[in-house]
């Protein structure tokens, strides 16, 4: 009889939490449909961070909601927008929680959106033949979990933030306490960059110290299974300008005789990669390393190459690494735009005067951002270009065959953490116990996100918590979060209030 303690040990275990799961299940299916009108709200905010009397008003609005749910706030000022800093203290708590929060959202072109206004949310669902159709707000029909709401910043990352506010809401309807302090810090200017950020977290890393950090923003892997990042890329820009004549000119005076500009921009940027996608400026992937136990890290992500490439219609990818996980493991040089004298109906038959790319930089812990820009720009000079950080003078522009105008900026750097470190663990907990399965783990995503200043700064670890589905236009026109996805939004934020550290 004593044999079988253990299996009914286990059996009544297992009963326990699944009987968990579905209380979970049913409240944050009830708090995330309750709070819609929350998210609308928020969402109908215009976020754009080059207009502070509209991010005034965001910045209100979170002081409003985070106040009414027992929460301190306080400005954290800065040469521009403020950071906000909400604070609720718990009883007999031992450790410090922060949490990294996102506001703004990227400027929109209300052009292109399949809809009246970007900043007026609309709910949407599939008709039979498989178009985006309306719904409205307040229609008696059960919201099903694919149906979406598309405004800007639904998924980036207004939703969030959101379901961060109805899972407290649902935890203090059933006297949920965490047993850690909460810290909330607001950015309103990561689309920007948050190029204040830095120097505001070394001014104040006493009020934002804390044990831990998790980040609520971003996709979830492409399967939408619950998901766990340990790590970010960093970024740095740069802006490259070649030039022509002075002022564009008439292609049939001087077609054949003036130097074109936009020819020879594609010629430099062609020559820093091959046809393969990879940098071949000598010394860019410098540092990197992917030993056995890093591979099986990887390799553990459970990414199908082949949907990946049919979800971007593509045959085949960049060979920087020979999978996916594998190449984002590596710094990237991208060109994110290019311009030069006039296209569609603006056409013009000119040699331009100048053209101009716009590139990024994604960063990785083992290379040194200085050393990445200074070698893209000795490359540049390599090419046979007088290099200058201006426009260039009528006297340079006489004294030199090819000239170009260089400048960057570097926003922020990587950042990693290990799988098994207090917050790792903590967290896959909380998502194993809400889903009844391990959370995906990822070691670093491709993307990035500028809380390196608290790892660094504040010395505390980092890990970041996605829950919107990956095809929601992020940064794109008609941007998306999928209802199903907030709602277990909702229920992960929940489980991790729930989850003892």
């Amino acid at each position: 009889m004593i044999k079988h303690i253990p299996y009914l040990f286990l059996f009544i275990s297992f009963i326990g939490v699944a009987q968990q799961g579905i209380v979970l299940d049913e409240l944050s299916d009830a708090y995330a449909d309750a709070s819609l009108p929350l998210l609308k709200a928020l969402l109908s905010i215009p976020n754009d961070a080059f207009y502070p009397e509209d991010i005034e008003e965001n910045v209100l609005w979170c002081e409003r909601e985070f106040s009414s749910r027992g929460f301190a706030t306080q400005r954290i000022s800065t040469s521009h927008a403020p950071l906000l800093l909400a604070e609720r203290e718990h009883p007999k708590a031992k450790k410090t929680v922060l949490i990294y929060l996102q506001l703004d959202g990227q400027p929109v072109d209300s052009t292109r959106w399949f809809q009246e206004n970007p900043y007026q949310p609309v709910i949407k669902k599939k008709n039979s033949n498989d178009e985006w159709v309306a719904v409205s707000w307040d229609s008696e029909e059960p919201k099903e979990d694919d149906w979406r709401i598309f405004a800007r910043s639904a998924s980036d990352a207004k939703g969030p933030v959101a379901m961060f506010l109805a899972a407290l809401d649902a935890a203090a309807s059933k006297d949920i306490v965490p047993n850690y302090n909460i810290k909330a810090i607001m950015d309103f200017e990561e689309e920007l960059g948050s190029p204040r950020l830095p120097k505001a977290v070394t001014r104040n890393a006493e009020l934002l110290k804390a044990d831990m950090l998790i980040i609520f923003d971003g996709p979830r892997h492409i399967s939408n299974k619950p998901t766990l990042t340990f790590g970010a890329r960093g970024i740095a820009t740069i802006t490259l300008t070649t030039y022509g004549p002075v002022v564009p000119q008439h292609s049939g005076h001087f077609g054949n005789y003036a130097p074109n500009p936009a020819l020879r921009l594609s010629k430099l940027l062609a020559s820093m990669k091959d046809d393969d996608g990879r940098v071949v400026i000598p010394g860019f992937y410098d540092g990197v390393e992917i030993d056995k136990a890093t591979e099986r890290i990887l390799k553990n992500v459970p990414d199908n190459e082949g949907e990946i490439k049919k979800r971007l219609q593509i045959v085949s990818s960049d060979k920087v690494g020979s999978y996916y996980q594998e190449a984002i493991q590596y710094p990237s040089l991208n060109i994110r735009g290019m311009q030069s004298g006039w296209i569609d109906e603006k056409v013009r038959t000119i040699i331009p005067g100048w053209a101009r790319a716009e590139l990024d930089v994604r960063l990785i812990l083992e290379s040194n951002p200085e050393r990445l820009i200074q070698l893209v720009k000795k490359h540049i000079a390599s090419q046979g270009y007088y290099v200058t950080d201006t426009v260039p003078t009528a006297e340079e522009r006489l004294a030199h065959h090819k000239i170009a105008t260089f400048t960057s900026e570097i926003s922020y750097q990587s950042f990693r953490t290990d799988f098994d470190s207090e917050v790792g663990k903590w967290l896959t907990s909380a998502l194993k116990n809400a889903f009844g399965e391990n959370p995906i783990r990822i070691r670093m995503s491709g993307g990035s996100i500028p809380i390196a200043p608290f790892v660094t700064t504040l010395g505390i670890p980092a890990v970041t918590v996605p829950t919107v589905n990956r095809d929601n236009n992020q940064h794109s026109p008609n941007e998306n979060l999928r209802i199903g996805n907030y709602r277990e939004g909702v229920k992960t934020m929940i489980a991790i209030l729930m989850e003892k550290l």
